[in-house]
């Protein structure tokens, strides 16, 4: 069974930094993409940056400029970078892997997310 589980997420001020990891189990991410997307009450869920199984990279234009994502094969972990946090960052974060056609999230697997809070 894959499971995604994603940590790191916590309270920041607005102006710091978290890393996030999502480790995967049961299946290697290494020649799969994996993705990062947000959701908050008050807005549907957004995509937030992919990384794909030869390292290239896709940002959205929201977090440009102050989140990365890499990834360490050996340890089949993901890591977004969030820097210079804002309160509009404020979202339950999530892992997905391996893009696929048929599933209506368009990623096979889902992790189950982590909280990230900006104060103001």
């Amino acid at each position: 069974q894959v499971q995604l589980a994603e940590s790191g997420g916590g309270l920041v001020q607005t102006g710091g930094s978290l890393r996030l990891s999502c480790v995967g189990s049961g299946r290697t991410l290494s020649d799969v993409s994996v993705a990062w997307y947000r959701q908050s009450p008050e807005k549907e869920r957004e995509f937030v940056a992919e990384i794909s199984w030869t390292v290239a990279t896709s940002i959205a234009e929201s977090v440009k400029g102050r989140f990365t994502i890499s990834r360490e094969h050996a340890k089949n972990t993901v890591y977004p970078q969030l820097n210079s946090l804002k309160p509009d960052d404020t979202a339950v974060y999530y892992c997905a892997a391996e893009r696929s056609v048929s599933s209506t999230r368009g990623y096979r697997y889902w992790g189950k997310g982590t909280q990230v809070t900006v104060s103001s």
